[in-house]
């Protein structure tokens, strides 16, 4: 392992790899890294790195034909396997017992073509779930609100700053809402708008601010205290819309 030490703004070059990594901010424990790389070239963290769920999903037609496919398999070896055991069970005329075997595996056979059947129909889709990142610099008030809003049904990240959240949607698809914690005296930032509103499926985020004074460029505005009842009304208002 290469070990070096760096300033803000002091760049690596790894020039085999086209790539380079420069220190964009330190402070305290916590170093920020911006980093440049050929589109072939995959970027991941480290915590991240291992999980193989992360995967492209199948392609969906190529699934079903898959699917349509074995379904027919099936079904010609039970009806071969059906045919033989008419057969059989004509031979074994007289034998009780043996009759009422073959009648059993001949329902077994019906069973498995029945749930090949059933494999082709389409899935009901569960419902889904609104999901809120919430940006509050309190984490004690943010994770207390966070827990209200799972309660009524909403599926919650929590972010400490602006940084975090941006560094959220950098590795995940745009929630529906972004509720922020505005402090005194602070402006909206309207270039951090943009870049919540710019990300990827962001044309219909919903930005909900928490403030002692109304803000511009947000959908939404709470002064504070926080009515969490008057919020959880306000989302479920604009999930149905």
């Amino acid at each position: 392992m290469l070990v070096l030490s760096r300033k803000e703004h002091d760049k690596l070059i790894l020039p085999t790899l086209n790539v380079s990594v420069e220190v964009v901010r330190i402070q305290g424990n916590t170093v920020r890294l911006g980093i440049e790389a050929p589109t072939d070239v995959p970027i991941v963290r480290h915590e991240i790195a291992d999980l193989r769920s992360i995967e492209f999903a199948p392609d969906e037609s190529a699934s079903k034909q898959q699917v349509a496919s074995l379904t027919k398999a099936i079904r010609q070896r039970t009806d071969s396997c059906a045919n033989a055991l008419n057969l059989l069970h004509e031979h074994l005329e007289g034998n009780i017992a043996a009759q009422s075997l073959i009648v059993d595996v001949y329902k077994e056979l019906q069973a498995l073509e029945q749930d090949a059947k059933s494999a082709l129909d389409e899935p009901a889709e569960p419902a889904r779930v609104p999901h809120a990142l919430l940006i509050d610099r309190d984490a004690n008030e943010g994770q207390l609100l966070a827990s209200y809003l799972r309660l009524n049904g909403f599926e919650v990240t929590t972010a400490q700053d602006r940084d975090d959240a941006l560094d959220f949607l950098s590795l995940h698809s745009c929630p529906d809402f972004v509720l922020l914690d505005i402090l005194k005296g602070q402006d909206t930032n309207s270039d951090f708008l943009g870049q919540l509103r710019a990300h990827r499926g962001g044309e219909n985020l919903k930005l909900f601010a928490f403030s002692d004074a109304e803000p511009s460029g947000v959908d939404r505005w709470f002064p504070r205290p926080i009515d969490a009842e008057r919020l959880v009304r306000e989302l479920a208002a604009a999930v149905a819309a």
